[in-house]
């Protein structure tokens, strides 16, 4: 299979879809790997480290689109990419559609195989190629947020771990899966005050376990999520539906009677965000102020982090990608039922419940479609 890697155009996003190591693997399994020119710039993979590991070098990202069987990437296809992608064409990235109608809209119409890395599930359900983005984010929002409270920004002008004689800054966390549990790690290393909030009482149970009663936990619902925002400093929005919009959780009702220079970040941004009053930002102005509260709503936010976030997503993605290589779509059949949840599209069908429930569209079953 001819396998093509480009470079993200996405607004200071510098991650790449493989590193040089991982071309060489692609290579041992026969498998022809096209990389755009500096495509690996930004995450600090010289075009030499590519080449010396079997790639070829395309100046011409049109090129690459027009040759490849499967385009490997990181982020969505901007729309100025729409129109390079080929009928019948493999593409295995983040897609977040939900969030994208524009973009399923394509993609449906070129009758692309799409595998977004957001719904793909192993056996236990969980979310793989999801999980590392979802570490570095927390870790990230807690890091932005304690930037973006600073008065030079619009914030409170509170240092979030305090000093002695004076109190601690209070972290509000939304969501208490993956993302919000790395949040959680990053506030409360920092020595804030942290409450986190979930449906799941027994995630709170383990949450409260692993924290050693270092944070609070409450079961969120409209009265403890109104109250907790009122009393927070920052509020870390971190909660995710597979493949589905975020539901809005935060009310512009509550950010209006939030403190003057508190800060939400808004990690489910990719999904349309948990909060009303939020709108996607990029890297280049990532914030904006509303009623008073600063908005940080980076919808790339491990973009930032690139050669740590490559890396930590390549380790995972790999080898989803070669069983793609190695047995063609004609091989789906034989997928595990996690991987075919990371189908969103095929032939023109949406294949996910999740993103069809998003986007209004009809679901079609992908074991149907792959019999016929």
């Amino acid at each position: 299979m001819i396998i093509g890697l480009v470079k993200e155009i996405k607004n200071h996003e510098y991650r790449v879809g493989l590193t040089p190591e991982n071309v060489k693997i692609f290579k041992r399994h026969n498998h022809t790997v096209l990389v755009e020119f500096n495509a690996g710039a930004g995450a600090h993979f010289s075009n030499e480290e590519y080449e010396a590991n079997g790639a070829v070098i395309i100046n011409s990202a049109k090129e690459i689109y027009e040759k490849s069987d499967m385009i490997i990437k990181v982020k969505e296809p901007l729309e100025c990419e729409y129109d390079m992608l080929r009928e019948g064409q493999i593409l295995f990235t983040y897609l977040h559609l939900a969030a994208n109608p524009e973009l399923a809209k394509v993609l449906i119409e070129k009758k692309i195989c799409a595998i977004g890395y957001e719904t793909v599930e192993d056996m236990q359900g969980n979310l793989p190629c999801l999980k590392p983005m979802s570490e570095i984010a927390g870790r990230l929002s807690i890091q932005e947020g304690a930037k973006y409270i600073e008065s030079t920004y619009g914030g409170k002008g509170i240092l979030l771990g305090g000093i002695p004689g004076v109190e601690r800054g209070k972290i509000t966390i939304i969501g208490g899966g993956v993302v919000g549990t790395f949040a959680a790690k990053a506030a409360v290393g920092m020595g804030a005050m942290v409450t986190i909030l979930d449906t799941n009482l027994n995630r709170l149970a383990y949450l409260d376990d692993i924290f050693n009663g270092s944070v609070t936990t409450l079961y969120s619902n409209e009265q403890n999520i109104e109250k907790s925002l009122l009393d927070a400093d920052l509020v870390i929005g971190a909660v995710l539906l597979p493949g589905d919009k975020a539901p809005k959780l935060i009310k512009e009702d509550y950010v209006k009677e939030m403190k003057s220079g508190a800060v939400i970040v808004d990690i489910a941004i990719d999904q349309g965000g948990i909060c009303e009053t939020s709108k996607a930002t990029s890297h280049d102005d990532p914030i904006f102020i509303k009623h008073g509260v600063v908005h940080y709503c980076v919808a790339n936010m491990p973009g930032a982090v690139p050669y740590t976030s490559t890396i930590a997503l390549t380790n995972v993605t790999l080898g989803y990608g070669l069983q793609i290589a190695d047995n063609g779509i004609e091989g789906m059949k034989n997928w595990s039922l996690g991987f075919k949840k990371g189908v969103n599209f095929y032939k023109g069908e949406c294949v996910n419940p999740n993103v069809a429930h998003a986007l209004e569209l009809e679901y079609k079953d992908l074991d149907t479609l792959l019999i016929k």
